[in-house]
């Protein structure tokens, strides 16, 4: 028989955190973003399986976006930076590599609701997409816009991710 706290972890939607940075990486600067997401999630309804810090390479980020998915069986995937016009963010573009299915509302939603913050919104490339069962979405790399971005589309991902998971019905409405 399955406990309670067996059964909330079964429940609550997991999560990997990835952080793209290479001063991160390299240790020259402290990771505030990926931090900030994690305490940004209701505990309730996500667990974080992974934070992970990797340098702006675009195979290194495919590859964890594939391990996150398909050996973590993440629900959500929320990755930080690599998403602006520098020549090293390559967020987008390993996102969209490995993904089965755009989800553009998201994004386009964080984009139009930074908009009304700061005209700089309209450089993100980021992206949303659909790996198998698992939902990728990218986040600026401050944690403000962090905070800003998530606070566009958190009350939608349950709802998503259940959808996701075949446990939510459709979205129409009569």
């Amino acid at each position: 028989m399955e406990t309670a706290e067996e059964k909330k972890n079964a429940a609550a939607f997991r999560v990997g955190i990835v952080t793209l940075s290479d001063k991160g990486y390299r240790g020259e600067r402290e990771d505030k973003s990926g931090p900030r997401i994690r305490e940004l999630l209701p505990k309730e309804q996500y667990e974080v399986v992974s934070m992970r810090i990797l340098p702006d390479e675009q195979e290194g980020i495919e590859e964890e976006l594939i391990r996150l998915s398909d050996l973590e069986r993440c629900d959500l995937v929320l990755t930080t930076g690599g998403t602006g016009f520098s020549l090293r963010d390559v967020t987008p573009e390993a996102t969209l590599a490995v993904s089965n299915r755009v989800a553009p509302g998201i994004a386009e939603a964080i984009r139009a609701g930074s908009m009304a913050i700061t005209k700089r919104a309209m450089l993100s490339r980021a992206v949303s997409a659909i790996r198998h069962r698992t939902l990728i979405i990218n986040l600026p790399g401050s944690p403000k816009a962090v905070e800003e971005s998530l606070g566009f589309v958190l009350d939608i991902l349950p709802h998503a991710l259940g959808l996701l998971r075949g446990t939510d019905g459709e979205c129409g409405r009569s």
